[in-house]
């Protein structure tokens, strides 16, 4: 864990007053860019995934993946006293991310208006279910849920089986990401304007975002898009195929580069002059008899050979690996996918990296994943310039 020269981020100050994954994963990602982001959880418990495992030295890594460059600051939100404390630090802060529900804020006096006021230069970014003020902003919602409400289920699994979730929370991390261009264009704006304004994102947003073409095919052309399995929807042959030795890959052969370099490669060239196939809505058409031609070929071959063609015809494609051969690949440790983070309880844990490259400004990993409150008097007297005996006495009265 280093300290860069210069930080894209460095000096922004973002309270994170989120959970779960969402707003977390959004704060973390400021963080990685050089932000000071405070996390301000509840005390005794804190964030409710610090309860979640699996676990690290009684540690939950969940928490870990989505917390670490990050202080930790606990609150008790309850308390009218705690609530002051946090329009204190409001006052001193840039951003603050959260995923409350709708309402809640704005409860306990910190609602858009108030902190608006309070600091005309606060973005604050809602992260929500539904948004903020509609007719469905008060219902819960979690991301297998907005993965059911938009259809994308239906989008998911095979076609001859039941609809299916994807294999992570897909909606969570979009919608982190959506939060953060977000914030990153409010910040712009403020530096033009000296103007701060709410980002509100929705997992719902997040989920329809990624429909692609199923909307305005449906509502303009009647047809309703729905499982395709591993199939290509827009270009064929593209699909996963199992080759001579059992082991499954996937190839992306199918768009009209591709294809001519497809059909010489397997020794049939007559297959560009096949009306089926000669041009993409043929081979659109008759997806079936060209995966099937395809899925032949590749029986015949084990999965290196097979491979090996594909990369000598500049084919998209990639052997099916499982989670234990991707956390052991060499390139994964090369490029920082996957990098090592001491934690100061559970030790070295490796983790997935910052995804984000910048030539003069890198994003770094400069704090791991906080203990509940461990930077609570830190954050005070660093934000605050508060007095010991003011913090002992917040402590005692469990207000801290």
């Amino acid at each position: 864990m280093t300290e860069p020269t210069v930080s894209a981020l460095s000096g922004l100050k973002v309270l994170d007053l989120s959970r779960f994954i969402a707003g977390p994963h959004c704060a973390m990602l400021l963080g990685d860019l050089g932000a000071d982001v405070v996390k301000v959880e509840r005390t005794k418990a804190g964030d409710d995934t610090r309860s979640l495992g699996p676990y690290i030295a009684e540690e939950s890594i969940y928490f870990m993946m989505f917390n670490r460059n990050k202080r930790s600051l606990t609150l008790n939100f309850r308390n009218p006293e705690a609530q002051d404390l946090l329009r204190r630090l409001v006052l001193e802060a840039d951003v603050l991310v959260e995923n409350f529900r709708p309402g809640t804020m704005e409860k306990m006096g910190c609602g858009w208006d108030d902190l608006h006021q309070l600091n005309p230069k606060l973005i604050m970014a809602r992260l929500s279910g539904f948004g903020q003020n509609n007719s469905m902003s008060a219902e819960p919602c979690f991301d297998g849920i907005a993965q059911a409400i938009t259809g994308f289920m239906d989008l998911t699994g095979d076609p001859k089986g039941s609809p299916m979730m994807a294999g992570t929370f897909l909606i969570d991390y979009a919608t982190a990401l959506h939060a953060t261009v977000g914030i990153l264009a409010a910040l712009n704006h403020r530096n033009k304007t000296g103007e701060g304004q709410v980002v509100d994102v929705s997992l719902i947003g997040g989920a329809a975002s990624m429909l692609m073409t199923a909307i305005p095919e449906f509502l303009v052309n009647g047809r309703c898009m729905t499982r395709g399995g591993n199939r290509d929807r827009y270009a064929a042959p593209a699909n996963t195929f199992q080759a001579k030795d059992g082991v499954w890959l996937h190839m992306i052969a199918g768009n009209n580069a591709h294809f001519p370099r497809f059909a010489r490669m397997i020794g049939q060239p007559e297959l560009l002059e096949d009306p089926r196939f000669d041009t993409l809505e043929g081979r659109m058409t008759n997806v079936e008899a060209i995966e099937a031609v395809a899925a032949e070929w590749i029986a015949q071959h084990t999965a290196d050979e097979v491979l090996a063609a594909l990369r000598r015809a500049e084919l998209p494609s990639a052997r099916i690996r499982t989670i234990e051969e991707v956390a052991n690949d060499p390139y994964m440790r090369e490029a920082r996918h996957i990098i090592d983070v001491v934690h100061p309880k559970a030790g070295v844990v490796p983790m997935q990296g910052p995804p984000v490259g910048l030539g003069t400004t890198p994003s770094t990993v400069r704090r791991p994943p906080p203990m509940l409150g461990e930077h609570s008097d830190e954050v005070l007297r660093q934000w605050l310039d508060m007095p010991e005996g003011d913090m002992r006495r917040l402590r005692d009265a469990t207000i801290i």
